[in-house]
């Protein structure tokens, strides 16, 4: 009985993928160095006694994360599955009852508090649709008697419609792109693509007329003079002065003036101090992580892993995209976390979980990979 928890331990570290596992790992990294030097500065602005006070909470939740990763990593693919749907249910059943128990912040019900702990439920919905939806699409593919697409467009729409009451349009725009990324990869019939793209536009449309505050973000973006970009401007400011090799580690300004220095514009903070080399390096982080991944996901033998790699890895790829160029002023702004990077507890523990089912996905195990797969 003794032996086999090293021997467990063993064959999963033969199997996993150690290149997506090392890549996770920097990027928490990076995000406890980034918070320790942005953390002062927003203890500060938010009358904090303790400094380090969201370095020491960011700790935490990179360290449960990083349990939870590993032990969903070590699950079957038909495990990870199962997981996946539930939590795709308990994050939708949560939603559901978001306008009723939810905690509203800057007009947006988004959060469930628990104590000093605020979950967002819809963190979560991302990895667990992808997975769900990639599920149904490789069951359809397989001539399997389930309606696959539609089941998985009524799960798309309705989550939709709860982001939507929340409002958060962003996410909105992101789990689109994710779902019709792998709806793409599945090969399904060109016509549902275009239906999907066409509903994504009409979308877009409506939430422009619908919602003021989509409709300012995209205006201001346009036309700069027509409203208030004072964190855009401060985030251009840091970027800027940070040049090649930064101004040094605790040695930025603009923190101290940037409201989410720590949190959607962390990016800045670390351009500011650690230059361009830093911030190139994040990115060529996130290159690796999804090259890698989608690399991985060509060689399975499996349809519904293939498209759950893929579609996870498109997540993390779109979400960092996003806040980057949030940071370098190429798109409206959108409070979108920097994966792994940023501080926040749900944000972490949800890339966690996507994390982990992509590890788990991605394990040689017997008839995993085709035969022209070398480790």
């Amino acid at each position: 009985m003794n032996t086999l928890a090293p021997r467990a331990a063993i064959s999963w570290w033969r199997g996993i993928d150690r290149t997506l596992l090392f890549v996770v790992l920097a990027l928490i990294a990076a995000g406890l160095m980034l918070s320790m030097a942005a953390s002062p500065a927003a203890a500060d602005r938010l009358g904090i006694e303790d400094p380090f006070f969201f370095l020491y909470r960011q700790s935490v939740f990179a360290t449960l994360s990083l349990i939870g990763l590993l032990a969903i990593s070590a699950l079957s693919p038909t495990g990870a599955r199962r997981l996946a749907a539930t939590a795709l249910l308990g994050s939708l059943a949560l939603m559901v009852a978001m306008p009723f128990i939810g905690h509203e912040v800057k007009g947006a019900t988004r959060w469930i508090r628990i104590g000093s702990f605020g979950l967002q439920p819809s963190e979560f919905l991302k990895p667990a649709l992808v997975v769900t939806a990639a599920w149904l699409f490789a069951e359809e593919k397989r001539g399997a008697p389930v309606p696959g697409r539609i089941i998985a467009f009524a799960i798309f729409l309705v989550s939709i419609g709860l982001l939507m009451i929340q409002p958060d349009f962003g996410q909105s725009v992101l789990l689109t792109l994710c779902f019709g990324g792998v709806f793409f990869a599945s090969g399904l019939s060109w016509i549902w693509v275009a239906g999907l793209g066409g509903l994504a536009v009409a979308g877009s449309g409506a939430a422009y007329m619908m919602f003021p505050h989509v409709a300012s973000r995209v205006e201001r973006f346009l036309d700069p003079e027509s409203g208030d970009t004072y964190q855009i401007d401060r985030a251009m400011d840091a970027i800027s002065r940070g040049g090649i090799a930064g101004v040094g580690p605790g040695e930025g300004e603009v923190k101290h003036f940037l409201p989410d220095a720590h949190t959607d514009f962390i990016f800045s903070v670390a351009a500011e101090e650690f230059g361009l080399l830093a911030s190139l390096s994040i990115i060529g982080l996130f290159s690796i992580l999804v090259a890698r991944a989608w690399s991985q996901a060509m060689r399975l033998t499996d349809h519904f892993a293939q498209l759950a790699v893929a579609g996870l890895a498109l997540q993390f790829g779109l979400q960092a995209l996003v806040n980057i160029a949030v940071n370098l002023n190429l798109i409206p702004p959108k409070g979108m976390t920097l994966p792994f990077v940023s501080y926040g507890g749900s944000s972490m523990l949800a890339l966690a979980f996507g994390a982990g089912l992509m590890l788990a996905f991605t394990r040689r195990r017997p008839g995993a990979y085709s035969s022209r797969y070398t480790a």
